[in-house]
């Protein structure tokens, strides 16, 4: 069991190491750690100061041969060492472990007997012979009573490497060829004795160990990296590296004491020869001179002795850069030209040395301007590629305020100097400024105004100018707008003077934060411009009332429960002009609605004073802002049942019928009676005679439209009578009087009344309609006169109805004037027309629609060749027909 003692110091090892072994220990035998976890990944050199024992890399501790470990226990010490030549010692005390067991009390003690056990036998390796050799005898007990032989086995008899040992009968052993301790430190195998007669082994095996003495066959070999890496002017004595060496023969003999030496590049580099460091022995290590070291190294065993085997590496040292050089410039001083009234151009290129490794920050050089910058006309910058300075000019220059500019450049690196006695260099710069012919420019960039809004137009609210910077002076200038988003100034061009030309209205969108902006153009002689801006600042007229932000409001009705609606108003002058408002409400809506929280403010509430239907309320509202000012407006509130959401629902239609439903469908179901009853009517006097009777007394008729302006006559005995159709017929031939009528139904009939229009009176009977008789008697013109014109309007059925009756009636007419029966012709009254011209030649065609007995159809035989083309045209289809 290891115990491990650490303490805190400032080493990354601890101080002791503690462990208890077994008394005896074999090669090989791990006995403890030294815990390097605190070192890092550093590399580090670790030695043993008893040759029997070893240290692996990683801190492990090894025995390199067998061992006993005496009772008062063994001690010894690891030496620790990096690669700056730091060294710590860790002391490592052994200890041995009683493996005597405890035995029971009721075991029962025996005497046994001696077994034969020889010491290790041992030969050398790399032994010239002659083979085969004797070793050792080896002899058993069991000899002195028996007659016995010997045979082996085990690891280099009938293992690998097979055969190298064999025995006699009487003991002796013998080895039949060289070994190498390298690979083969020593052997163990098993000796038997056996009875010659009984071939029955007498003794129990021996183990029998051989131990291969080394000898210096092997020489050291570098097992470490050979490539170092050390800063540039470092300090004598520092370390650069340690080189490790490793020797295959036997650990703690003079043939693995290595020592080191170098063989060249003594003047600069040192190494120690027991552990190998390799360190500085000068502070003037130059990367810039030489970059890189290549030094021999030698490794020898036998503590260095002449007769020792040695091998030899090459140690590659690398020296790192460090900013030990500044930039310098390759010019005393540099001169360049820049035109005015240039900005963003580049100037001038300024390059620099640096010795450093390019690229690093050791070498990239950072560029500042230390003097003649301090109205921050130019900037500076770094090409990466090139590592030259670029200096720009940022603002315009003037040539007529400054001709020759002195500026003053700094050139560093990103990183401090180390290590050395230089400092950053600065270099003087001029530059030339050119003249360049250059526009007006305005008395200042910016204008700034005051104006008050609602100005009466034309009125004069300041002055800009600009003046030559050649001449200094405004001579042949002319302004021009740039930019005028409102039209609301105009500039004077010969003058510069700024006038309103429309209302300026601070609440207009094209004001922002009570700001105007225009932009001014200034043209002198030679067409060169400048530009100017000015700044309008606005103050505020009271010139708005306060307005309802929302004028339409909803109010969610709740059963038992009045509500509110909050009315806020909005007024986008500024204060002293716009709030607090003070509201009122108008007189009809009191008693109605009432105001709440009548405090100062820009809000109020409405509330219900009485309990309202549902519907739409206009509530009219009297705010004044704070200065009194302000209209009645009127705010329409939306009384309803709502939803979650605070809107209206939607109104519910009830399907049920009321009265008015009841009686529309009633009424419906008459009409539909009413027509069924006429269309029975109708088929059932088809066909049927109507009889034309001249006994009517009463007189009746209508006026039809007639378009011709011959000479007429009228029929008196059968005038065709329209019902009312609600349309309205007029006698077109003449301008006058306007007749109209109004027809009174009754149950039985109908009773026409007389009404006299300008001097004409219209005289109607009565009309009825017998279908039981077939027969239909009209009305007739008595004694009464027409005017000019007349008017009828009938309003009892309609249009389609008074066709078809005239229809029928026409039907009824012609059938019956077939019929031979007498007194049934109307007599031909001449009636006297008001006279155009020649009469019709083919005179009265009232015979067409009422014919006497005695007349026949020879009138036809003395019409116009008009009428003798139609009668052939229907001859000519009669005959077609038969």
């Amino acid at each position: 069991m290891a115990q491990v003692l650490c303490y805190s110091v400032e080493s990354c090892v601890q101080r002791h190491v503690r462990a208890q072994v077994p008394e005896r220990l074999q090669a090989g035998y791990a006995i403890s750690k030294v815990n390097l976890q605190s070192c890092g990944t550093r590399p580090l050199h670790l030695a043993s100061s008893d040759p029997d024992f070893a240290v692996q890399s990683d801190g492990t501790i090894l025995t390199a041969d067998v061992i006993t470990v005496p009772d008062n226990g063994k001690s010894f010490w690891v030496l620790v060492q990096d690669q700056r030549g730091h060294k710590w010692k860790v002391d490592v005390s052994l200890s041995a472990i009683d493996e005597v067991p405890q035995k029971s009390s009721s075991e029962v003690l025996r005497r046994s007997k001696r077994r034969w056990s020889p010491l290790p036998f041992s030969i050398t390796e790399n032994d010239k012979g002659p083979f085969p050799k004797d070793v050792e005898l080896i002899a058993s007990d069991s000899s002195v009573n028996f007659t016995v032989y010997y045979t082996i086995d085990g690891p280099g008899v009938t293992e690998t490497p097979v055969g190298l040992f064999s025995v006699l009968d009487n003991g002796m052993l013998r080895v039949h060829y060289t070994v190498d301790r390298e690979i083969y430190p020593q052997f163990k195998f098993l000796a038997h004795a056996i009875d010659r007669f009984t071939k029955q082994e007498r003794d129990l095996p021996l183990p029998v160990t051989v131990i291969v003495e080394d000898v210096n066959d092997n020489a050291p070999q570098f097992s470490s990296s050979m490539f170092f890496v050390v800063e540039e002017q470092c300090s004598t004595g520092t370390v650069i590296g340690i080189v490790n060496a490793t020797d295959k023969d036997k650990p703690g003999t003079p043939h693995t004491a290595i020592r080191y030496s170098l063989l060249n590049g003594t003047d600069l580099f040192a190494i120690n020869s027991l552990t190998g460091a390799i360190t500085a022995k000068t502070n003037t290590l130059d990367r810039e001179t030489q970059e890189r070291y290549f030094v021999s190294v030698e490794a020898r065993d036998m503590g260095g002795a002449p007769s020792g085997l040695f091998s030899q590496g090459l140690a590659t040292i690398s020296l790192i850069d460090i900013n030990d050089n500044p930039p310098t410039f390759k010019e005393k001083l540099y001169k360049a030209q820049v035109q005015e009234n240039q900005a963003d151009i580049l100037v001038l290129r300024i390059p620099v040395d640096d010795k450093d490794q390019k690229g690093t920050p050791n070498w990239k050089a950072v560029y500042e301007i230390t003097k003649g910058n301090e109205s921050g006309n130019f900037w500076i910058k770094t090409d990466p590629a090139t590592n030259e300075g670029l200096l720009y000019v940022a603002k315009p220059l003037d040539r007529e305020k400054q001709d020759l500019v002195k500026l003053e450049v700094m050139a560093r690196n990103e990183v401090p100097l180390v290590r050395s006695s230089s400092s950053w260099m600065k270099i003087p710069i001029e530059l030339t400024v050119t003249d360049v012919d250059e526009g007006p420019e305005f008395s200042v960039p910016i204008l700034r105004l005051k104006v008050k809004e609602n100005v009466a137009n034309g009125t004069l609210i300041g002055t800009y100018t600009a003046i030559d910077p050649e001449t200094k002076s405004s001579k042949g200038i002319k302004y021009y707008k740039l930019t005028d988003a409102g039209s609301w100034i105009n500039v004077m061009e010969t003058t510069g003077d700024l006038k309103t030309a429309n209302t300026i209205d601070r609440e207009s969108p094209l004001v922002y934060n009570n700001t105007y902006n225009i932009t001014i153009k200034a043209v002198d002689e030679s067409r060169k411009s400048g530009t100017g801006t000015v700044i309008i600042l606005i103050e505020d007229d009271n010139d708005n009332v306060p307005e309802i932000k929302k004028p339409e409001q909803v109010l969610c009705s709740k059963d038992g429960t009045r509500g509110s609606v909050l009315v806020e108003a909005v007024d986008y002058d500024e204060s002293p002009y716009s709030g607090p408002f003070t509201f009122e409400l108008g007189t009809e809506s009191q008693g109605k609605w009432k105001l709440g929280d009548l405090k100062p403010g820009t809000s109020v509430v409405l509330e219900q004073v009485e309990d309202m239907p549902n519907g739409v309320y206009k509530v009219p509202l009297l705010i004044k802002d704070l200065q009194g000012i302000g209209t009645e407006q009127t705010v329409s509130v939306r009384v309803c049942k709502c939803t979650s959401n605070g809107e209206c629902m939607p109104q519910s239609v009830s399907s049920r019928l009321g009265v008015w439903g009841i009686l529309a469908m009633l009424l419906g179901l008459l009409l539909l009676l009413l027509l069924c009853l006429l269309f029975v009517l109708v088929c059932s006097t088809k066909g049927e005679k109507l009889r034309m009777s001249d006994d009517y007394d009463g007189t009746g008729g209508m006026l039809l439209k007639s378009n011709t302006e011959a000479p007429g006559e009228e029929v008196k005995d059968a005038v065709l009578v329209t019902p009312g159709s609600g349309l309205d017929i007029v006698d077109g031939t003449k301008g006058g009087v306007l007749l109209e009528h109004q027809n009174m139904l009754g149950a039985a009939g109908g009773g026409f009344g007389q009404t006299l229009h300008g001097g004409s009176m219209y005289q109607s009977g009565t009309q009825g309609y017998m279908t039981n008789q077939g027969m239909f008697s009209s009305g007739q013109y008595g004694g009464g006169f027409y005017g000019n014109a007349m008017y009828n309007k009938f309003s009892d059925m309609s249009t389609m109805d008074t066709w078809r009756t005239n229809e029928l009636y026409l039907d009824n007419k012609l059938a019956y004037f077939g019929e031979e029966e007498e007194g049934r012709f109307a007599a031909d009254v001449l009636k006297p027309y008001g006279y155009e011209g020649v009469g019709s030649p083919a005179g009265s065609v009232g015979c067409c629609s009422v014919l006497s007995e005695q007349d026949t159809l020879d009138f036809l035989d003395s019409l116009g060749p008009k009428f003798r083309t139609l009668a052939d045209v229907c001859m000519s289809k009669e005959r077609g027909k038969q």
